[in-house]
């Protein structure tokens, strides 16, 4: 693991290919898993305050998840995360194209310019999981079957995971913080 500035970044996102590969995994992190999208209380604040918006381009499953639970719940570990709906797990705010591929309601009303915030920062750095510590961010790659196309498009372009996530880290943690990035990315490339 390198530090970069109290965060902890593992070796894995500097050296392990990723790059989503829509068309094959028809966007299945948004519609699996135990719970939603983690989320920051700041993030909670925005989407009650942008649910008026984007609320009648929501599911109905969606929209009555939302009307009886909200728009977030505490999971399993004790995490603020969005609120799921359905057998598997989909985020209240997934939508679909004709051909199965999961969307963010969301981001989709941002890029239409009704609205200023993407998505949530964990969805946007996704296969990046971030813990926070008192003193420091553990920054982690977080490895899921679903996402086996991802790594085999990434190993095929060469592209690895702080390339993929370039701009989500750099709305994360900056500009400065992303070129830190990539100067320890090229320190361990002198390792080998």
């Amino acid at each position: 693991m390198i530090d970069i500035d109290n965060k902890i970044v593992h070796f894995d996102i500097f050296k392990k290919c990723f790059a989503c590969d829509l068309s094959k995994c028809k966007g299945r992190c948004c519609v699996e898993g135990d719970s939603g999208a983690p989320l920051e209380v700041e993030e909670e604040r925005i989407l009650k305050e942008i649910l008026p918006i984007i609320y009648n381009n929501l599911t109905k499953e969606g929209k009555d998840v939302i009307d009886n639970k909200g728009i977030s719940m505490i999971d399993v570990e004790g995490e603020l995360t969005t609120t799921i709906s359905g057998e598997k797990g989909a985020c209240v705010f997934v939508q679909f194209t004709e051909d199965k591929i999961a969307y963010c309601t969301i981001e989709k009303a941002w890029e239409e310019g009704l609205i200023d915030f993407r998505k949530p920062i964990s969805c946007h750095l996704y296969p990046i999981r971030i813990k926070k510590y008192s003193s420091f961010d553990a920054v982690n790659y977080n490895i899921w079957e679903i996402c086996k196309d991802a790594i085999l498009n990434g190993d095929e372009k060469n592209i690895k995971i702080f390339e993929f996530l370039k701009e989500p880290l750099i709305r994360k943690y900056g500009e400065e913080w992303y070129h830190e990035m990539c100067i320890a990315a090229d320190y361990l490339k002198g390792e080998k």
